[in-house]
């Protein structure tokens, strides 16, 4: 069974920057979940979502959040399931390096992998990544995506050599 990557953030104000790790991962074809859990508004719905994931064939959590950004940590403390942590440059946030060190500055035994601020489109990929370790199929779409990348930057390069 193909297991899903789950997309969580405190509000929909995030959604924006949440959006490129929804578009990535159906670009790759991997089933995506998701949802708006506070870990401040509604810390219920986070304890248990964060102990359910895995039942429902979550195998990744994604979360993204802003300001004081307790969500990616609160839920990987709960679930025992691989959490990414977007930072969001959100309206209340000081330069979004409080959202930052707020998911990055874990304590041991609580790990949280940290993607830059408004980084959502890389935790995409990791999640991906993450399920292509053992799965096949997942891992041959990550290898032609990368091989997509590549292809541009010589194209581009290519282009920009033309142009002189």
């Amino acid at each position: 069974m193909n297991k899903k990557v789950a997309i969580i953030m405190g509000s929909t104000s995030d959604l924006p920057v949440m959006q490129d790790a929804i578009d990535v991962l159906k670009e790759l074809r991997i089933e995506v979940e998701v949802d708006v859990v506070s870990a401040h508004r509604t810390p219920e719905k986070m304890f248990d979502y964060g102990q359910q994931a895995h039942n429902r064939g979550i195998a990744v959590i994604i979360a993204g959040a802003g300001g004081a950004a307790h969500l990616p940590g609160m839920v990987a403390s709960l679930s025992p399931l691989p959490v990414i942590g977007v930072p969001v440059k959100s309206s209340n946030s000081i330069d979004g390096w409080d959202s930052i060190l707020s998911i990055l500055q874990m304590p041991g035994g609580v790990p949280v992998a940290t993607v830059a601020l408004n980084g959502a489109k890389n935790a995409g990929i990791l999640a991906a990544q993450i399920l292509g370790a053992t799965q096949d199929e997942v891992r041959d779409r990550i290898i032609a995506y990368k091989q997509g990348l590549k292809e541009k930057v010589t194209a581009a390069a290519a282009q920009l050599n033309k142009n002189e």
